[in-house]
């Protein structure tokens, strides 16, 4: 394990705009995917590489990551049903398997294997997919992955009282009635180590997609159902159960963890560590739980020095590497 500091160095540059994208229809569900362009200066050919994001969230997450990575890696970024700019499923199954369907058909739509990055929910879905389906996945990056955990922390267990019946929704609704600034705020203040060091522009960026998110009539129905299915997966006993199949995944697996993440315990680090197969582990010292938008430059420094030398990992934890 390597615990990061970020260095004056480890910026992104200078702020892109959130990348183009199209809808595209993934085994009978319409969803919105954004691509990076490639300009002057991309080596070609560039790795495919595929983004998802974790609850509530959507493909402007990894916008930083994407623009810091894409002269070498060619990102996609998907959101996923009922989240970002796709519709909800048809068959309004929000579920967390309904999840991994959809991420494995975009990963079916190009050239594969791919390098697959996920972050916090995002991360649990790669991992199954990972496990499920090793022939689509080069490599697996995992950023504050949310597998299961049933220690208390205070900020999951808050989440997960929104799903009792009655009180919970209700509860919820009041909270979105909120101004969409003042949404906005709290989430960044949960999510970031450092909620002042965000960008004006990201700043603005968030708070119109939740305007535009209070346009949609089954946003609150996407967030809670899909709780409800990460939740179930926390409960799941079984060989699908999430940290079993973890102990299956065959490909080179980066794991980044945050010292101030309020959702994953950065306990969680060590057992992940022990848990892949084949695995490398990043304590970020100053982010929570979002590194990809908080440090994408640490991130992408990280992550592009694994992904170009994948098979340096054998296929048991490197000693050079354990967890402190």
């Amino acid at each position: 394990m390597s615990a990061v500091e970020p260095r004056p160095t480890d910026t992104a540059g200078s702020l892109v705009p959130p990348w183009p994208g199209e809808h595209v229809t993934l085994g009978g569900r319409p969803v919105f995917v954004r691509s990076d362009r490639c300009g002057i200066g991309c080596a070609v050919p560039r790795q495919r590489t595929v983004y998802v994001h974790g609850l509530a969230g959507s493909a402007m997450d990894w916008t930083d990551l994407m623009g810091a990575l894409h002269g070498e890696f060619a990102g996609e970024a998907i959101d996923l049903p009922g989240f970002g700019e796709s519709p909800p499923p048809a068959d309004d199954d929000y579920g967390f398997d309904a999840q991994v369907r959809v991420v494995t058909d975009l990963l079916r739509t190009g050239p594969w294997p791919v390098h697959l990055v996920g972050n916090s929910m995002g991360a649990a879905v790669a991992t199954r997919l990972a496990a499920e389906s090793p022939e689509l996945v080069r490599t697996l990056t995992l950023i504050a992955p949310a597998l299961p955990d049933l220690r208390p922390m205070r900020v999951p267990y808050q989440m997960t009282g929104a799903l009792v019946p009655v009180i919970g929704p209700a509860v919820y609704d009041r909270i979105q009635r909120r101004p969409p600034e003042a949404r906005v705020r709290d989430t960044l203040a949960t999510t970031h180590y450092d909620p002042a060091a965000i960008p004006r522009q990201r700043l603005l960026e968030a708070v119109a997609a939740e305007r535009a998110r209070d346009g949609h009539p089954y946003a609150r129905r996407a967030v809670l159902e899909t709780l409800r299915g990460l939740v179930g997966e926390y409960l799941r006993r079984g060989p699908r159960a999430l940290w079993r199949q973890a102990a299956r995944v065959e490909c080179p697996t980066l794991l980044v963890y945050s010292r101030h993440d309020r959702f994953v315990h950065r306990h969680m680090a060590t057992r992940a560590f022990w848990t892949f197969r084949r695995s490398r582990l990043v304590l970020l010292a100053k982010a929570g739980h979002v590194p990809m938008m908080e440090l994408p430059g640490v991130v992408a420094r990280e992550l592009r020095a694994f992904l170009r030398r994948p098979e340096r990992m054998g296929r048991l934890p490197d000693p050079a590497c354990q967890p402190v």
